[in-house]
């Protein structure tokens, strides 16, 4: 579904925001303004990365989630849990207290999101070679790289490849299993445990989906810190029987950085962080690098072990992972496997073409477009290049790009204001107003 708008799990608190401008000087995606002493958000720049969150001093910025109490509203109540969830916990608790510990809080069912990778590896590498035309692939893992390749990067959504993440083809799988017991589709809950915010915007408003098979999304802090209260006051929590597979030491690692690229023949690269991916495909996009046959983009720097909602410190998450899977090399044949429903998964793998969707367009009419270009163009002649950030945009193109857009006033220019004091132009007062529309009354003494 690629409706005008996408939905933002990033919130701002304004009670609590301070306009420090910590959040709009690490937005990748210049998504964040300051005005009247507050952070605001330009929802068609933002792709939930979470780099704001992370950066806020004051935790003014929240990830929004779902009721947790919703989850009682299903009779069948399925936990869609990614193995960055384990990796949180220490050697001495083992995945089966982890499983028994969800199902005490409230879950009939747990699924391990990365079951599907198996199946979807031997996708991709099909997908790959009947594609050679679309180079370099891009992986569609991360959903806040599917949404910074829409804004910032339009001309590349070609290359993004069209077969569902692991999240979603476990989603149908464990949706059809249960309603093949004879289960009502309509007592099914299906909610997932998410290590970031972009996972979140991607189930509320997908793209390349009609309709997201999950219900809802408890972030990951949260349920962490239900589970590890659970098992350490309940020493004799006996573990759970779940039917489940052990997964391979492929599936382990999928969310990982090389999780994917070590998989894919040729050329393959694996690039996380969000900054860096972005100083990546500005190269691709200009031609500076080329022959790129994948590429494996993650917004998190270690991938999904560095997502904002873990508790745990993502290296030790990624070595507890690498070790796992050095145990587990080889998959489990259990006979409730995902394997059986291999044809079925198989004809709903992919996902509809994905529509660019450029923050650099500044009007839909064309003329109009052209117009504002232009006097953005002047505005920039005019101001001084420092991006200092005292106008309340990120640097000085953006301000000029605010300007042209009516969002901003080019006196809010603290260089401006001082030239113009100089020749009279404005006065001391209606100085200090432009800066106080800005950055709030209460940063300067009366």
């Amino acid at each position: 579904m690629d409706s005008k708008h996408f939905h933002h799990a990033l919130i701002i608190n304004d009670d609590h925001c301070i306009g420090c401008s910590h959040c709009m000087n690490v937005c990748p995606t210049e998504a964040i303004r300051l005005r009247n002493g507050k952070a605001i958000l330009y929802e068609n720049r933002c792709v939930d990365c979470g780099e704001c969150f992370k950066a806020c001093p004051v935790s003014a910025i929240i990830i929004d989630q779902d009721d947790y109490k919703r989850i009682q509203a299903f009779n069948y109540r399925i936990a869609l849990v990614p193995a960055v969830f384990m990796g949180q916990f220490c050697d001495e608790i083992s995945r089966d207290q982890i499983y028994s510990a969800i199902l005490a809080n409230g879950f009939t069912h747990v699924y391990e999101v990365e079951m599907s990778v198996d199946l979807l590896v031997n996708q991709v590498k099909t997908y790959a070679k009947s594609h050679p035309d679309k180079k370099p692939l891009i992986s569609s893992f991360c959903p806040a790289i599917i949404r910074l390749v829409q804004v910032k990067f339009p001309a590349l959504t070609e290359n993004i490849m069209l077969l569902k993440p692991p999240l979603d083809i476990t989603a149908l799988y464990c949706r059809k299993q249960l309603t093949d017991q004879g289960v009502n589709p309509a007592e099914i809950g299906v909610f997932y445990i998410t290590p970031c915010a972009a996972k979140i915007a991607a189930i509320k408003s997908p793209v390349g989906e009609d309709y997201s098979m999950i219900t809802g999304v408890i972030n990951m802090d949260t349920l962490y810190n239900k589970v590890f209260k659970h098992i350490r006051s309940d020493r004799s929590l006996k573990p759970a029987v779940v039917h489940n597979q052990l997964l391979s030491g492929t599936a382990l690692q999928w969310s990982l950085t090389h999780g994917e690229s070590n998989h894919i023949p040729g050329r393959s690269l694996a690039i996380d962080e969000i900054h860096n991916v972005i100083e990546f495909l500005e190269k691709i996009e200009s031609g500076e690098i080329s022959d790129i046959d994948f590429l494996e983009l993650r917004a998190c720097d270690e991938s999904c072990a560095g997502g904002v909602l873990l508790t745990t410190n993502r290296f030790l998450v990624a070595e507890r992972l690498g070790a796992y899977s050095a145990e587990n090399k080889t998959k489990t044949d259990e006979s409730t496997g995902i394997e059986a429903y291999t044809d079925y998964l198989l004809r709903r793998i992919k996902i509809q073409p994905i529509s660019p969707r450029s923050m650099m367009k500044l009007d839909e009419n064309m003329e109009e477009a052209m117009r504002k270009m232009d006097k953005s163009g002047r505005m920039l002649k005019c101001l001084p290049l420092a991006d200092c950030g005292v106008c309340g945009s990120p640097n000085c193109q953006a301000f000029a790009n605010d300007i042209a857009l009516e969002d901003a006033d080019i006196r809010q220019c603290i260089f401006i204001q001082k030239n113009r004091e100089q020749t009279g132009e404005l006065s001391p007062d209606e100085s200090l107003e432009m800066l106080k529309s800005v950055w709030g009354n209460d940063k300067f003494f009366s």
